[in-house]
């Protein structure tokens, strides 16, 4: 099909979106809360909504009330009876599909419930709206010239009493209609292969023969496809392979530790870098204008919102606010309620809002994963700022890092310990070291504070890591590729001391 008339019905299919998209913005609160009781309705008959009487319930105030705030320790019994093939219990309809959740180390793997409606209404239709807003910000674009060179889980399904399992990545494509494999490379074959590195391979012979016009996946798995596909090559970038070659569509982890690496691959200043963010309980963000860090809140894809103020997670006087309550430059836990059965459910993602008006947030890490072990609150953005400032200083490159604390011993004070791998490593060690921590104190005043004449808190212990540490480390796990990751911070020893032992 010639690219004007594919740009004309895409166009006509954008300018159909945008007009609903209009509605969220103008109106947020009222978009939810029809939402929330549309999705109340429809799940009444259900096991949880005879539990909590969904019938009655005709306002948020009344479900925050009546309904608890859940994690998925609290849900998996439920969700193991759904995946033996029971029906009726937290969504009306059968619940076919569950995505294994393949983070970080975890060894104990997470099931998550994908109904028909979040598959077709969130997933799908989120994969719709970033092609409609790049197009619609990029008018020029060629993204129909090629194809979307596309970087997915490494899990095969498995089937078990009906029902099927997989990472989210291996769900969509094995769901996807016939034609969408067309305008997409590698191949679903390739894409569902279970080793990562016979797949790499796989998918860079593939691929080099291709046209291709956009990337999407995970940056840290995606730059080694990339630096793979230059060093087979022989070429200088990436662009002397794909010349179209114009967006990457990206998320799962923070990009920026791994932003002047991409750029050394891409050294084109208009190739553009769009952020996602999604998860196996959703999708839930996207980044609707060109060369920002900030992603819109997309308010129709049958997800409710609700926050808890980080200050007061985990602990007997939570805070939970809905949307319309939310303020800026707050760090914030997310809950959500969903179209695939999820109630008021912790997803582990923290978010901090840098508008309201629309709603736009920007990803801050994880619940579990920051350092808290001397009320230094640090965070991963905070990580991710200071590291980025001290690399740029010392012209480094990073792989791939992980830190958790040093606690006290007897008059010993506490610090913090860094296992950084480099690409590039900085020519002063020391110089880095000392330039990362002034930075962390600036990003962060509680972290200032402990380290204020070492008052709590002594410099941080910083190791270098050998090449290919971390690839090992998650090779050892069975954990390569996907949307695997690794455990940036962590207020236990558990994952460093690992990392330590394989780094000797």
């Amino acid at each position: 099909m010639p690219i004007p008339i594919v740009n004309s019905i895409a166009s006509w299919f954008l300018k159909k979106r945008i007009h609903q998209i209009d509605l969220f913005l103008k109106y947020p609160v009222e978009v939810q809360q029809e939402l929330l009781l549309t999705l109340l309705q429809k799940a009444k008959g259900t096991e949880i909504g005879q539990q909590y009487d969904f019938a009655s319930i005709n306002s948020y105030a009344e479900y925050a009330n009546r309904v608890p705030i859940t994690t998925y320790e609290e849900n998996e019994a439920l969700i193991e009876r759904a995946r033996r093939g029971e029906t009726n219990i937290f969504w009306p309809k059968p619940i076919k599909w569950f995505a294994k959740s393949s983070g970080t180390t975890n060894a104990k793997s997470k099931f998550i419930p994908v109904s028909e409606e979040s598959l077709e209404n969130c997933h799908y239709a989120a994969s719709k709206d970033l092609l409609c807003m790049y197009l619609n910000n990029n008018p020029n674009s060629q993204l129909f010239v090629g194809k979307g060179l596309r970087l997915g889980g490494s899990k095969e399904l498995y089937k078990n009493n009906g029902t099927v399992y997989g990472d989210l990545s291996a769900i969509l494509i094995d769901n996807m209609p016939f034609w969408a494999e067309f305008s997409s490379t590698p191949s679903n074959e390739i894409s569902l292969m279970g080793d990562w590195e016979t797949k790499l391979q796989a998918i860079v012979n593939e691929t080099i023969k291709e046209n291709v016009t956009s990337l999407a996946g995970v940056p840290s798995w995606m730059l080694v496809l990339l630096n793979t596909v230059v060093e087979t090559t022989g070429k200088e970038n990436l662009f002397n392979i794909w010349p179209h070659l114009e967006v990457y569509f990206h998320g799962g982890v923070s990009f920026e530790p791994y932003r002047d690496q991409y750029r050394k691959l891409l050294p084109r200043d208009d190739f553009r870098y769009y952020e996602i963010y999604n998860a196996s309980e959703g999708f839930f963000a996207i980044q609707d204008q060109n060369d920002s860090n900030d992603l819109l809140l997309m308010l129709d894809y049958g997800i409710f919102y609700e926050f808890i103020e980080m200050s007061s997670y985990g602990t007997g006087d939570e805070k939970v606010i809905p949307l319309s309550e939310v303020a800026l430059n707050t760090n914030y836990a997310i809950v959500i309620t969903t179209n695939a059965g999820l109630w008021r459910y912790k997803i582990g993602d923290t978010v901090r809002f840098t508008s309201i008006s629309p709603y736009r947030i920007r990803v801050t890490g994880r619940t579990k994963h920051h350092i808290n072990a001397f009320g230094e609150e640090l965070i991963i953005e905070n990580a991710e700022s200071a590291l980025r400032k001290a690399t740029e200083l010392t012209q480094a490159e990073i792989v791939d890092y992980t830190a958790a604390p040093i606690f006290m011993d007897g008059k010993e004070k506490g610090s913090h310990e860094w296992i950084i791998e480099f690409k590039t490593p900085p020519d002063d060690f020391e110089f880095f070291s000392k330039l990362f921590d002034k930075a962390l104190q600036e990003v962060n005043s509680d972290y200032e504070a402990k380290r204020f004449n070492d008052t709590t808190l002594k410099a941080p212990t910083i190791h270098r890591a050998r090449t290919h540490l971390f690839y090992d480390w998650l090779k050892e796990k069975n954990k390569l590729g996907g949307q695997h990751k690794v455990p940036r911070l962590s207020n236990t020893r558990g994952y460093v001391e690992e990392l330590l032992l394989m780094n000797r």
